[in-house]
């Protein structure tokens, strides 16, 4: 290895590249970089000896089999130049812009190559002989690929091509133009990058600061000073974008993209950030010279803000656009109590940001990556506009935003995933609202009688829904003028009714009349009390387009955590799991109406069909419920499913019909789903097992009808060695509490041998114990142990115990079952549903639980998360060191 050609190249007081660095994990490493330089290209680096292996690919990587790629070889590269995503500036080697298009792992082709330092050793074998054989497992390139060295043509000249297997695509992968780091595209980071040159030095870029929204005339200034070039070359990336867009014709009303409540504003490279306005939601159909605009419960608002649909008539574009109404104040500020008195200010200015475009001239723009959303919608909205106004926004930096938008007392902000798609009607995760704490939303559950000179009432009293009961959170008699009162009393009168909507009535100083908890209203405060009611709230106005319905269970997640920058620090923590509330990824939500949807799980499109059928249909669970259970339970189960292949057990029709197994994955599944070929000595057929690794593949299998799930005892790619041995106890006639005294045997007969068992419920008729093993023993001896187990077991218990497979050979007894250990044996996952009626759960327990009395139903698909906030997952041992058999072995050495 030498680096030497590559430092005399650089300058390093004047660029941020890299000087060194070393691989100090496992692993080999590769990446390709997106590099602008005097020409458009791709880097391909490959891990070897200690530095990056580089070819220059001018056209990019292809996964295309038929496509031969030319790849320059280029001097060697420092490891850390894997991580390399900046600008570098003119007059340096190589000046440009350069992003991480794709990184990951890889290894030689050769199937009998383990270890890095054998791996290195083959692979530098291969690049002496001109011909590089690897298997990539990038973020975007899969699979094997090959590296040949061009017998005509420039000495450093070799072709990159893609070896023909599943991953194999006719599709252009360069399309994917996003760094898998930071999210940007080359043409972001040109524009906002993280650092300039000034004297030598790298300063921070003042661009990416937080800065205050420029007004529509200093953007058209920011366009004509970028000159011509620039504004021909905007205009092409937008055609280019409405090229690949599906053609479609006009939409119909439909209900907007929701957002859900995040608890804090947080920073992301992923995500963009806009000022949440403090107005009403409003969705405007602009088609054959007519204009509609809609509320978000598709209430016209055509007359009321004819304002604005004025303005949307004389701008005349075929569109369909989505974004906020407000009211702008003396100084240009949003202002909801005057919206609220739009038609008694009729002089006052109101304007329509508008942040995200559905439809556009024939174009369904649905599909597409909000920023790419954006880039159309700005590249249309009129300029200098007072009443159309584009939503701008910044990039990265939310903690900032959030803090700017607080002091200038705007109501919060908008956190939303730069890539996200437009999912008519969806509240997503993928768009978070964060708010200003000192203004909410409250309902409207009475108000008092009016003191001295004052008319129609006193005050109004407030409530608001923690999970699905009304609490009383204070009241408000400031914010009304003298219309105003008369304007809401008007508006009391059909709600009012005789006893408090209030479980528990509060204690009022004047008389009350109570009223349905209907109506909607804004206010703003101070603080909140110690006893969780308001100080001082001031009345704001109604919120006309929301229902108190709707108030019931919002749910508040924790914001999403920079995943690199936690990484070692969750290394080196105990495993600790929560609900999926408390997960650093905003929550998975499957829509409660919707008789299909698409939903992103890890950057994966998962399309869910037949929501509303019911899988279980006395107790009227669908499998909406289904998938929703595992998408709230997935960070509990996923560390006994992840990495593993699965024996998808199917019931596509609910548990009222026959299920069937599913092992063998076909060609059209998703090519982002991981198969393990798995060769059977006793037929030598190769069966092609789904293995699954996140979130996606585990909701992928619900959505398949797998309603419970059945993965390995051991994980790829050491499937010989299990984490785990179980024993299996199987009743026929007997009682549960036979069960039960079985299973305590074989915690005693475990303990007599210094170890330790783990029991839970089956979920169906039994009872399992595992055993952990730490993945140190094989298969065999795993069987070995299990069967040394219950021989004991069943000499303690031989009146209801049998070790006969056979149900006609051991009628009346529980099945002590051993052979489950074996490589493609599978039982249900722990926390896994069972197809059974009351839809349990395949629940841990505490050996103190498995006493009599105790009932396979009490854990179900209804209690379990109540069971996991107070106890947590109780299962974790099981994945831990692992028992010594050696240990065991010499425990009952005298009998083995």
């Amino acid at each position: 290895m030498s680096l030497t050609l590559y430092r005399k190249k650089r300058t390093f007081h004047s660029t941020t590249e890299p000087e060194g660095g070393k691989n100090t994990g496992t692993g080999l490493h590769f990446v390709v970089q997106k590099h602008d330089a005097s020409h458009l290209h791709y880097d391909f680096r490959l891990e070897m000896d200690g530095v990056l292996k580089s070819w220059a690919v001018p056209k990019g990587p292809s996964l295309d089999p038929s496509v031969k790629r030319l790849a320059m070889m280029v001097e060697d590269h420092p490891y850390d130049y894997r991580e390399f995503e900046d600008t570098i500036p003119e007059g340096n080697y190589g000046a440009g812009t350069v992003i991480v298009w794709d990184e990951g792992t890889y290894e030689p082709a050769e199937e009998d190559t383990s270890g890095k330092k054998t791996q290195e050793k083959t692979l530098l074998a291969a690049l002496k002989k001109n011909r590089l054989r690897f298997i990539l497992h990038g973020k975007k390139l899969k699979g094997e690929f090959a590296l040949v060295k061009t017998h005509t043509g420039a000495e450093n000249a070799w072709l990159l091509m893609k070896i023909k297997d599943r991953y194999a695509s006719e599709k252009d992968i360069t399309l994917r133009e996003r760094s898998v780091l930071s999210g940007k595209t080359i043409e972001q980071v040109q524009r906002n990058a993280d650092k300039v040159w000034k004297g030598g030095k790298a300063v921070a870029n003042k661009k990416t600061a937080v800065q205050p929204r420029k007004k529509n005339v200093e953007r058209k200034k920011d366009k004509k000073a970028a000159g011509s070039r620039k504004t021909k070359k905007e205009d092409e990336a937008v055609s280019e974008i409405l090229a690949d867009c599906p053609e479609a014709g006009f939409p119909k009303r439909f209900k907007p993209m929701l957002a859900t409540r995040v608890a804090e504003p947080f920073d992301g490279k992923d995500w963009l950030y806009e000022i949440k306005w403090d107005g009403y939601r409003a969705v405007a159909y602009l088609h054959n010279g007519k204009v509609q605009v809609y509320s978000r419960n598709l209430i016209s608002f055509n007359s009321k803000f004819a304002q604005v649909t004025d303005a949307l008539a004389g701008w005349n574009e075929p569109c369909v656009i989505d974004g906020e109404i407000i009211a702008l104040d003396e100084n240009g500020q949003p202002s909801f109590q005057m919206l609220q008195n739009h038609q008694r200010q009729q002089d006052k200015q109101f304007a329509y940001y508008v942040f995200d475009i559905i439809w556009y001239n024939g174009k369904d723009l649905t599909s597409l990556g909000l920023l790419k959303r954006k880039t159309i919608l700005e590249s249309i909205l009129p300029p200098d506009h007072p009443v159309i106004r584009y939503s701008s926004h910044v990039e990265e930096k939310g903690k900032e935003f959030f803090h700017v938008s607080v002091k200038h007392g705007l109501e919060g902000i908008m956190a939303k995933k730069c890539d996200s798609v437009y999912i008519k009607g969806h509240r997503s995760t993928e768009w978070l609202k964060i708010k200003n704490d000192r203004r909410m939303e409250a309902i409207i559950c009475g108000f008092t009688k009016p003191r001295n000179s004052r008319n129609y009432f006193g005050a109004v009293i407030l409530g608001k829904y923690i999970g699905n009961e009304l609490v009383y959170i204070g009241h408000s008699g400031s914010g009304f003028t003298e219309k105003g009162l008369q304007e809401m009393y008007n508006k009391f009168k059909p709600l009012v009714r005789k006893r408090s909507p209030f479980a528990k009535e509060p204690k009022t100083n004047m008389p009350v009349t109570w009223l349905k908890p209907e109506l909607v209203c804004e206010v703003k405060f101070t603080e909140w009390t110690s006893d969780h009611i308001l100080r001082h709230p001031i009345f704001l106005g109604l919120r006309e387009d929301k229902k108190a319905a709707d108030e019931k269970n919002e749910k508040v997640v924790k914001a999403p955590v920079d995943k690199k920058k936690t990484a070692q620090a969750k290394k080196n923590a105990p495993v600790k799991r929560k609900l999926s509330s408390g997960k650093a990824s905003p929550p998975i939500q499957i829509d409660p109406e919707a008789g299909e949807q698409v939903i992103k799980v890890k950057h994966h499109d998962l399309k869910l069909t037949n929501l509303d059928k019911r899988y279980w249909p006395k107790e009227k669970i669908t499998k909406r419920n289904l998938l929703q259970y595992y998408a709230d339970i997935s960070s509990y189960i996923m560390p006994y499913m992840k990495d593993r292949p699965q024996s998808l057990n199917r019931h596509p029709n609910g548990i009222a019909q026959p299920g069937f197994f599913h092992k063998n994955m076909p060609e059209t599944a998703p090519d982002w789903i991981d198969i393990y070929p798995y060769k059977s000595d006793s037929d030598n057929k190769t069966t092609h097992y789904l293995v699954c690794r996140d979130e996606a593949s585990l909701l992928y299998m619900a959505s398949l009808g797998c309603i419970e799930m059945n993965p390995w005892h051991s994980r790829v790619p050491d499937t010989d060695y299990p984490d785990w041995c179980v024993i299996d106890l199987d009743p026929d006639t007997n009682s549960f509490n036979q069960v039960i005294e079985t299973a305590q045997m074989v915690r005693q007969v475990l303990g007599s041998a210094g170890a330790e068992g783990y029991c839970k419920t089956s979920g169906s008729t039994g009872l399992h114990i595992y055993i952990p093993l730490g993945a140190k023993y094989t298969y065999d001896q795993s069987r070995m142990l299990a069967q040394l187990v219950v021989q004991r077991v069943h000499a303690e218990l031989p009146k209801f115990t049998s070790l006969e497979r056979s149900p006609s050979k051991r009628k009346g007894k529980i099945y002590l079952d051993y052979l489950q250990n074996k490589t493609t044996q599978t039982i249900a996952a722990p926390y896994s549903l069972r197809p059974k009626p009351g839809a349990p759960v395949s629940t841990p327990l505490h050996w103190d639980e498995v006493v009599k009395g105790l009932k396979i139903k009490d854990h179900n698909i209804h209690n379990i998360f109540d069971r996991l906030k107070s106890m947590g997952d109780i299962f974790q041992p099981v994945l831990g060191k692992g028992v010594d058999m050696n240990r065991i072995l010499g425990k009952w050495g005298s009998d083995v």
